[in-house]
């Protein structure tokens, strides 16, 4: 049994770290992340630059890329073969709704997906670790790991985990929700007297829908989303196949 072990916050990681721990009661972990903190860079490739693999320690690699990255140089150039499971995660701060387009973490669970592989995003909601929270998630996790290695996974299929910070009420099957992320941009004037800007300096709140991730967070749940590779939206190409397209055609 062979996992691979990512996530977006870095190699160093606390949340990696518990979560590389837990998983190697189940079997072989393989660690391959982010030399630096990579987060909210979605499902970025690295293309225009070649890409360096450290080992920092056995079975532990550092790598100058993407979660994305990772995913595909352990699988395809790093791991002595395919993984069983890929888990990403314990990230530092939840990903619910909206924030999935964004996060690494969760990119990096859909990538093991598009190559075929059963895999699983874990997050926790917190601004800072502490021991408590990371033993409630890691526990999750192991058992998670369990159930889809036993069960296997929906093609195309992976699961998105969001654990509260607080105190735990149980766990739940939930759907993605609708996050509201307000002013994202600040402007400031630094001493030079130049504009400057930061992206999601505003506050984030969420739309109450019964059933989503954000509400079960908000009631102190542990949700699991099952979220597809394959985006393409059933009822509006339903629609949409009624639509007259005309082209322009060019003459030779």
């Amino acid at each position: 049994m062979i996992i691979l072990a990512t996530n977006d916050d870095g190699v160093r990681s606390p949340g990696l770290r518990m979560l590389a721990t837990c998983l190697g009661e189940l079997g072989e972990v393989y660690v391959v992340a982010p030399d630096r903190n990579r987060s909210a860079i979605g499902h970025a490739l690295t293309l225009d630059q070649p890409l360096r693999a450290e080992e920092i320690k056995p079975k532990v690699f550092a790598v100058n890329g993407t979660p994305t990255d990772c995913v595909n140089l352990g699988i395809h150039g790093l791991l002595p073969k395919r993984p069983d499971l890929v888990v990403s995660g314990i990230n530092l701060g939840s990903n619910l709704g909206d924030d999935i387009t964004y996060s690494g973490t969760v990119c990096a669970a859909l990538e093991a997906t598009l190559m075929g592989l059963p895999s699983f995003a874990i997050s926790l909601d917190t601004r800072k670790f502490t021991d408590d929270q990371l033993q409630v998630a890691t526990l999750f996790a192991q058992d998670l790991a369990v159930k889809i290695l036993k069960n296997g996974l929906p093609a195309e299929t992976f699961l998105n985990v969001n654990v509260p910070g607080g105190t735990c009420r149980g766990a739940t099957l939930t759907r993605q929700g609708k996050r509201r992320y307000g002013e994202g941009v600040v402007t400031n004037i630094d001493p030079r007297g130049r504009k400057y800007y930061w992206i999601g300096g505003a506050g984030v709140g969420f739309e109450d829908i019964p059933g989503s991730d954000c509400n079960a967070i908000d009631d102190g749940l542990i949700s699991v989303t099952p979220l597809h590779a394959n985006m393409t939206d059933d009822n509006a190409y339903r629609d949409i196949e009624r639509w007259s397209f005309d082209c322009v055609k060019v003459e030779d």
